[in-house]
């Protein structure tokens, strides 16, 4: 939770803190924060404000995506007009202890600086990649000190926080889950866009409110989030049952889902991989390859067995959240669609899985003028 973030940066105790605003929207199927940065960036800035006055922070910095550099001289135009009414600089509002500024640096379109340590590596200049923990950044974060980084969607709530107090936002969504959520809803249904609802809104009440009919599956949370079937959608949106970034992607039911979306999602987190870590590097690979040989009918039973484990190895083998999500796409399908996988695969008095050694060479025998000679 924010909170927790802004009251352990405080009890930091460095010499100066900073506040981040992460706009770097990597997630595919989420445009939510775009809509925000378009449509109503005085709140954002707004709500940064806010958040440098709990922190006692100097400077409040927006990541931007490189994606979104076409944002950057509009949200600049912003933040000068803020300055010149008093709601950013110095002295803010006639208050002589209260000085807070805000400056905006781009992204470079990488994926992997969504995470916020290596958000943090990116904005000093150096590789994005996640770095190890301990330290935290709100214990050594950007230039070494103290640092909170918040998305844009949770500082932009801040700011309905303050004006219609703590119980008024309890009171919104569930015990656990309070206040409203931005959905980026996009896929096969009528009416795609962002929708802002009530924690606690189940997958039935959002695809009806979207006009989605013949619906096979829907991608919660993004390729690193879960792909759930018809038999879920009265779960609802919410931190204990149905978390998600806000990415809703839905998928009808004339759709190939294993060759159009899990495969397309393993191809995105292969291109967005720091390869820091082995199995980030080189599993996703092996696991999108060994998909392919079954979608090919070389599949046997062993393989969604092994599709399987070794997904969960990613989440124990890699130290940032993309690459621990990184199989998801597979690992969830398998969970909620394995009728899909295994009428892919033969049983084993049919066929035997084998390396063909000839063919195996036949490219590059091609290439060089040879005929292959394996015997």
């Amino acid at each position: 939770p924010a909170g927790l973030k802004w009251e352990f940066c405080r009890k930091s105790n460095g010499d100066e803190s900073y506040l981040v605003c992460n706009a770097d929207e990597g997630e595919p199927g989420t445009f939510k924060e775009r809509v925000i940065l378009t449509e109503m960036p005085e709140q954002l800035f707004e709500g940064m404000a806010i958040a440098g006055y709990a922190l006692d922070a100097k400077e409040g910095i927006v990541y931007l995506r490189a994606e979104y550099v076409y944002l950057k001289k509009y949200l600049e135009d912003v933040l000068q007009k803020m300055r010149d009414e008093n709601l950013l600089g110095n002295g803010i509002l006639g208050n002589n202890d209260f000085n807070f500024d805000i400056r905006i640096q781009m992204g470079a379109g990488a994926y992997v600086c969504g995470e916020e340590s290596a958000l943090i590596e990116s904005m000093e200049g150096k590789r994005g990649e996640p770095r190890n923990r301990p330290p935290f950044p709100v214990q050594a974060g950007y230039m070494g000190k103290p640092t909170v980084v918040n998305n844009v969607e949770t500082l932009s709530t801040v700011v309905k926080i303050i004006l219609h107090g703590a119980d008024w936002f309890k009171a919104i969504g569930t015990a656990e889950s309070a206040g409203t959520k931005l959905l980026s809803i996009s896929g096969d249904c009528k009416q795609p866009g962002v929708y802002e609802v009530e924690y606690g809104m189940t997958i039935k009440e959002m695809l009806e409110m979207v006009g989605a009919t013949s619906v096979q599956a829907v991608q919660v949370g993004g390729p690193s989030g879960t792909c759930i079937d018809e038999s879920q959608f009265s779960k609802t949106i919410s931190f204990e049952e149905l978390p998600t970034g806000g990415a809703m992607v839905v998928i009808g039911k004339d759709r190939d889902l294993l060759r159009e979306v899990v495969i397309n999602y393993m191809d995105f987190f292969i291109d967005e991989s720091c390869s820091s870590c082995a199995p980030c590097r080189s599993l996703t690979v092996i696991l999108k390859n060994k998909l392919i040989k079954m979608l090919n009918g070389f599949g046997t039973k062993a393989d969604i067995d092994e599709l399987y484990n070794w997904g969960l190895y990613m989440k124990q083998a890699n130290r940032c959240g993309l690459g621990q999500t990184a199989a998801n796409p597979i690992l969830t399908t398998i969970e909620n669609f394995r009728p899909l996988y295994e009428a892919l695969v033969k049983s084993d008095d049919e066929f035997v899985s084998e390396f063909d050694m000839d063919k195996a060479v036949q490219e590059s025998c091609n290439y060089v003028g040879r005929v292959p000679n394996t015997h």
